[in-house]
């Protein structure tokens, strides 16, 4: 019997019961919620319940622990200046009006950073709390706190600190966050004091979520119970050096100093990059599939700290240097893309020595992570700097033989590394776990009773050890060794030149970025930071290795001096979207084997250089108008093809039309372009998603397949078994980013592969033997699909009724009642943009078409005039619902507009509408 696939339920593994649980205690809330807020009458309430929380923002506070007096000035979108005359009193002020805005938002963080959850939201958060626990975020930032990071950053800590807790101090739950006044309906929490290592943690969470290609090795592995090696490397392609440019592009490594410099001629790196299958393991793939299969389980479940990690994701920046700018001085532009959330993940904010000394060294303006001091990405008043994730490989797993005794490595049996950790559950009896660890890290697998019962099918070779009860996994991480990037971010805040930038950067170890440069001396500059490890020869960081052979260990990490970077490249700007940073060929070390391919990287190179042959000058405004390109590169290859197709059904050829003339262009209201993205989702689930095994297809959606084992319900008189998928929809496969795109394209001449084959589906008459009869299919299936959920009337389509942002509330937003939902939640907005576009709004082609990641802030900064830069986040300043500053940032968001973003101690006066001094 053919595939037969059945409509997705949408609903998380393993959560029905808790979320269930979770409305049953909160029942009672949503009677008050509809009096306090108002629902009901949609009106604007005031209720004292609901503006308790408000932060004050004009006259005084006394702050005990001052040494002088700190002005806050806050303009008419609420972002605060803050005026101070000693680091201390800056970032202690810093911490104060973080707290005032954001308290919750820390809060939660903490508790996630900490595997505390339970604390706060009960039964339902213990197997995170587990997960988290078994990682140790806390543990490793308090090492770091405790012997990496220098006595001035931990004094600013200390500051920062003291400053959350003053706004604490005599508080009610209720008078912090509305949250709070929620939450004591269901348990008697109170927040405790905040700790510098709170905000040390929230790096680990960060560079969680970006950690490179863990989920590519989950999936690759995933991969192999359906599919074979040339199967998978059809799925992984090579990254295209030859079509995408690489990041940096004028440089050298000279292996006789081991060090690599911008001065010759194009240089490369990353062997393997985009595209190997790996060595694989020495083991059989039965155990480790149920391994994977298990983790995969816990990872999905596991809340996001700032974005979903997959393909398609990442963030765009790029500089201009002055030669090609109006100014005559750079313009450098930034917007990360990561997971949508409201409150949004940064927070603007300024930070203003009211003179610069060495009592007071900090001028500094950008966007902030609420419980961190500090500013991650902005400018001060020499230098500018922005981030994108490089993707670079900083995780291995590790198959690991396991007995009641240790495990093995190298032959003999070593103890593990254990530690009993007890989860407090609010409503509930405490939980008591043991973490155990090898010499690799912690293993994972003791987080899944799935992954307890593994390998009992296992086939292994000669090489294996005997498998006995089974296999574990542990994870090597780079973040869960003590690091210095605290210590980097104050360092950037102040550095002056590309030197002290340069010092300063080789201190952010992790996550490693790629980071962009600009300064008023009209220099502009990359550099790859970044702890990266090195591997032995047959390990590539692509699949999971055996742990008990010494030769699948890290070798060491790569010398800063090593690392790529570029200083004013004679071609006058640098782009970095998370494209391969160097071509592979001449750089000796795998920077990872999972770049993004480009697609994002060589439009905004295409863009800025066609300007430059076109004789124009770049201004702040073009480099916003880059940033809002909504061009879709897969269309460009596809449209061509799919206007060549015979379309019998009239309604089918009426929608075929709307492709005739479009531009490729993905505004919101282009029938052309829902449609389009249509016609993409239906190619990729005919010819790869349906291919692909349970654990990589989306939860609840069902096919008959060829069957791999004896699970499941075998179709009567057939080799076939229905088999469901189990992965969350926006994790899913095909997701639809560029990597699919480069296997289409790599696909597009072999109009006869079988990628192109499907059988009859039982629903319709015949198969789809080459690339055109499966295109065709996509094209009839498109149709229906828009029909049923837009109307049959294709007047009526546009791509912003398909592809809608909605802004939650990452707890009580999520999890709680309707009601709760209502009065927390906002949206949706009908957005532009896509999948691998440079206006990235990001939609999971195997889950749907809602966004699932956006460029969460943009920002463009002049350095000719600072204070003509520009800036804008996704939600607003406040975390309080119903402030008027919860989303006032969100529409002009939505339609690409930015802000004034003024730096001078006169542009931020003039801009002032709100002024608080705290006093000592």
């Amino acid at each position: 019997m053919p595939p037969n696939t059945t409509a997705s339920t949408g609903q998380q593994p393993g959560k029905s019961g808790r979320k269930k649980g979770r409305r049953a205690r909160l029942l009672v809330l949503v009677l008050v919620l509809a009096v306090v807020a108002g629902v009901a009458g949609g009106a604007y309430w005031s209720i004292s319940t609901v503006r308790a929380s408000f932060p004050q923002t004009k006259g005084s506070i006394t702050l005990k622990g001052l040494s002088g007096p700190v002005d806050v000035k806050r303009d008419g979108y609420g972002i605060p200046q803050i005026y101070a005359s000693s680091d201390e009193d800056l970032f202690m002020a810093q911490g104060f009006v973080q707290a005032q805005d954001r308290f919750w938002e820390m809060d939660v963080r903490r508790h996630m950073t900490s595997g505390r959850l339970s604390e706060m939201f009960g039964q339902s958060q213990v197997e995170n709390d587990e997960f988290l626990r078994t990682l140790g975020w806390d543990r490793i930032a308090k090492q770091e706190y405790d012997k990496t990071l220098s006595a001035s950053t931990k004094k600013y800590l200390q500051a920062y600190a003291a400053g959350v807790n003053a706004y604490l101090d005599g508080k009610d739950s209720k008078d912090i966050s509305l949250e709070y006044a929620a939450l004591g309906f269901t348990n008697d929490y109170k927040p405790g004091k905040w700790t510098p290592v709170d905000s040390v943690a929230w790096l680990k969470a960060m560079a969680w979520d970006l950690r490179g290609n863990m989920q590519d090795e989950i999936d690759r592995a995933l991969m192999t119970s359906r599919l074979g090696p040339k199967e998978i490397a059809d799925l992984y392609p090579q990254y295209p050096y030859s079509r995408n440019k690489t990041i940096v592009q004028a440089g050298q490594y000279d292996e006789a100093t081991k060090t690599f410099g911008s001065t010759g001629s194009a240089a490369g790196a990353g062997s393997s990059a985009g595209g190997s299958t790996g060595t694989g393991t020495s083991s059989g793939t039965a155990g480790l599939q149920s391994q994977l299969a298990g983790l995969q389980e816990v990872l999905d479940d596991l809340p996001t700290a700032v974005g979903v990690n997959g393909n398609g994701i990442g963030s765009n920046s790029w500089v201009v240097g002055g030669k090609y700018t109006i100014t005559g001085k750079p313009l450098l532009a930034n917007d990360p893309h990561l997971s949508a959330s409201l409150p949004s993940v940064w927070y603007q904010m300024g930070l203003h020595c009211r003179t610069v000394s060495s009592k007071c060294q900090y001028d500094v303006s950008g966007y902030t992570f609420a419980g961190m001091p500090g500013v991650v990405i902005g400018h001060n008043q020499n230098i500018s700097w922005g981030m994108t994730n490089s993707g670079v490989d900083v995780t291995d797993l590790y198959l690991e033989k396991l007995s009641g005794d240790g495990y093995l490595y190298d032959g003999k049996t070593v103890p593990f590394t254990s530690r009993q950790e007890t989860i407090k559950v609010a409503g509930g009896s405490p939980k008591k776990i043991v973490v155990r660890e090898t010499n690799n890290g912690p293993l994972l697998s003791d987080r899944s009773d799935e992954l307890v019962k593994v390998g009992r099918k296992a086939t292994v070779d000669t090489a294996a050890p005997d498998r006995g009860d089974g296999y574990g996994i542990a994870l090597r991480w780079t973040a869960l060794d003590p690091g210095t990037t605290m210590d980097a971010v104050f360092a950037m805040d102040k550095a002056k030149n590309w030197t002290d930038f340069r010092a300063a950067a080789a201190l952010f170890d992790v996550p490693s970025q790629n980071l962009i440069y600009a300064d008023t001396e009209n220099h502009i500059g990359y550099t790859l930071p970044g702890k990266i490890p090195t591997r032995a020869s047959g390990n590539d960081g692509s699949v999971p290795v055996p742990g008990w052979d010494p030769r699948s260990r890290w070798t060491g990490y790569i010398d800063d001096d090593e690392l790529p970077y570029e200083y004013d490249p004679a071609r006058g700007y640098i782009v970095t979207a998370n494209q391969a940073v160097v071509d592979k060929a001449k750089y000796p070390y795998t920077l990872t084997t999972d770049w993004g391919y480009g697609a994002r990287s060589q439009r905004i190179n295409d863009l800025i250089q066609s300007k430059i042959d076109d004789g124009g000058k770049i201004s702040t405004d073009d480099m916003r108008q880059m940033q809002l390109d909504n061009s879709s590169e897969i269309a460009k290859l596809l449209v061509p093809k799919l206007l060549k197709i015979d379309i019998e059904d009239p309604d089918v050829r009426e929608a075929q039309e709307l492709l005739q003339g479009w531009d490729y262009t993905q505004d919101a209201d282009s029938a052309a372009a829902a449609y389009f993205n249509s016609v993409w989702r239906n190619i990729l689930k005919l010819a790869f998603g349906n291919k692909l095994p349970k654990e990589l297809r989306v939860e609840g959606q069902c096919l008959y397949v060829e069957k791999a084992d004896s699970t499941g319900p075998v179709d009567e008189g057939e080799n076939k078994v229905r088999e469901c998928g189990e992965r969350e929809p926006d994790q899913a496969q095909p997701d639809g980013g560029d990597r699919w795109f480069e296997v289409v394209r790599s696909l597009m001449d072999d109009e006869d592969s079988d990628w192109w084959t499907t059988p009859d589906s039982g629903a319709r008459e015949g198969a789809d033997h080459n690339r055109d009869d499966l295109f065709k299919r996509a094209m009839i299936d498109a149709r229906w699909e828009l029909t049923a959920k837009l109307g049959k009337d294709i007047d009526t389509w546009n791509w912003g009724r398909l592809h809608r942002l909605f802004l939650k509330n990452q707890t009580l937003g999520t999890e709680g009642p309707g009601f709760l939902q209502y009065a927390l939640n906002r949206g949706p907005w009908k957005l532009s943009g896509g999948e691998a576009t440079v206006n990235a709004s990001g939609w999971n082609a195997a889950g749907g078409y809602g966004v699932v990641w956006v460029p969460s802030m943009r920002m463009v900064v002049n350095l000719g005039d600072l204070d003509k830069s520009k800036w804008i986040n996704l939600t607003g300043a406040s975390g309080h619902a119903y402030n008027a500053h919860y989303t006032d940032q969100t529409d002009k968001w939505a339609d690409g507009e930015l802000l004034d973003w003024s730096f001078s101690e006169k542009a931020v006066e003039d801009g002032t509408n709100d002024t608080l001094v705290l006093k000592p």
